[in-house]
């Protein structure tokens, strides 16, 4: 009788975020934790506002608010990352990002943001700042109609010749122990229409003007309740993606705040203004590894159901290189996010510049990730049948949200080309 020995190696480890190994018992239970929430909670709500008109789906009793009751009962809070180490803290971070992206990436956006008054509260250590933000859903008021990437020069040597700094309209003024803020924030303040407390990051006058003699904008931190006489909201707006994120104006005028609500002020704001951003980019990149895997799991899925020439399409040969295709680039998403979010929080000097190139990479290789998944789809993926196009809606919202990403490499190749001017990298 012939015996026969099948050599057949058996499947490779991995988590539920792809080809992960070694995730302590922390790690593994707080991503469980949060992806049975994305996929019980987040998903849900997420395609249900995406289709509700934006002037009812952010309203008190909406979805919306279901979510965010929801997730503060989760404990994954700024609080939660209080006592771990800087690499800890990254590792951690990453993974309960990543899997909130995956469930869907406007509610995860409204929720990070939510969080940036809080964050700055926390890290001012001031008790009063603290109380006022917490059990609050916040807001990071960064961006002007009439100030645009601006905000994310940080060197004068990228402004045109003999330019200075643009003030734009939303501005603060020092004024003995007040601050007095006038003007409006752009339309894509995220939670803008309906947040009860922000966090003011812009242009400010010390009584010296707003510029300094290199034509750089002095500027400034400011915690601010949402509900204070001056402030009233635009309507929230009508986009193409990423629905489930409200976002909209804050007008100011003439509102008053006490001094002490000021977190940064001239001497210490370029630096904070500068890691506030690299935070941002770093939770955008892990967002874009969890919406890249959200497609190409979907991607997966379908083409081992779907049948074309007598074959499942996973069959297929040029369907299995477009799938291995798919799948390194999502492992090399994430591989990046982590890696900036390491660097970021472990480094004795992390630079904006290189979490916006991280940030950049992660959400343009995501795009393209997400695209091929609807590719594989063929027509029905233009369809609401299937939830891949309002992937494709909400990736390419990222292309631009938080920093447009062309940008964003000119940032950072001009970092590359000082640097190596300076002898700092890249000479032997």
């Amino acid at each position: 009788m012939e015996h026969t020995t099948t050599h057949a190696l058996p499947f490779p480890h991995v988590e539920l975020s792809g080809f992960d190994a070694g995730l302590t018992e922390q790690e593994t239970a707080a991503q469980a934790v949060i992806h049975r929430f994305a996929a019980e909670v987040m998903r849900p709500i997420g395609r249900a506002l995406d289709r509700m008109d934006p002037d009812h789906a952010y309203a008190e009793g909406s979805p919306f608010w279901d979510f965010h009751k929801a997730a503060a009962t989760l404990g994954m809070g700024p609080e939660a990352l209080e006592g771990l180490d800087p690499r800890a803290a990254a590792r951690l971070e990453a993974l309960v990002i990543a899997e909130m992206g995956w469930g869907d990436v406007g509610l995860a956006v409204s929720s990070g943001a939510g969080e940036m008054p809080l964050r700055g509260a926390l890290a001012s250590g001031d008790p009063e700042l603290i109380e006022l933000c917490q059990g609050k859903l916040g807001c990071w008021i960064a961006t002007q109609p009439d100030r645009g990437s601006d905000g994310l020069i940080l060197y004068p040597q990228e402004r045109a010749v003999g330019a200075k700094g643009t003030v734009g309209n939303l501005t603060a003024r020092f004024i003995g122990d007040e601050i007095v803020v006038n003007g409006q924030s752009s339309a894509w303040v995220s939670n803008g229409c309906v947040a009860q407390v922000g966090l003011l990051d812009i242009v400010a006058d010390y009584g010296q003007g707003y510029h300094d003699a290199q034509g750089d904008t002095y500027g400034c931190n400011v915690i601010v309740p949402l509900d204070v006489k001056g402030v009233s909201r635009g309507k929230p707006l009508r986009k193409l993606g990423k629905r489930a994120l409200p976002q909209g104006e804050i007008y100011f005028d003439q509102v008053r705040l006490p001094r002490r609500f000021a977190i940064a002020t001239r001497d210490d704001y370029e630096i904070k203004h500068a890691m506030a951003w690299a935070h941002a980019g770093t939770a955008m990149s892990h967002l874009s590894a969890g919406l890249a895997r959200a497609a190409f799991e979907l991607a997966l899925a379908y083409t081992n159901e779907r049948k074309q020439g007598g074959a499942l399409l996973a069959d297929l040969q040029l369907t299995q290189f477009r799938l291995g295709q798919l799948g390194a680039k999502v492992e090399a998403i994430k591989a990046m996010s982590r890696h900036v979010a390491d660097y970021t929080r472990t480094s004795p000097a992390p630079h904006p510049y290189f979490t916006a190139a991280g940030k950049a990479f992660c959400s343009s290789e995501m795009f393209t990730v997400v695209n091929e998944s609807l590719q594989l789809f063929g027509g029905v993926g233009l369809t609401q049948e299937f939830p891949i196009e309002k992937l494709m809606r909400d990736a390419r919202a990222m292309q631009i949200e938080d920093g447009e990403t062309n940008i964003l490499f000119m940032h950072y190749g001009f970092l590359l080309a000082q640097m190596n001017r300076a002898g700092a990298w890249g000479k032997n």
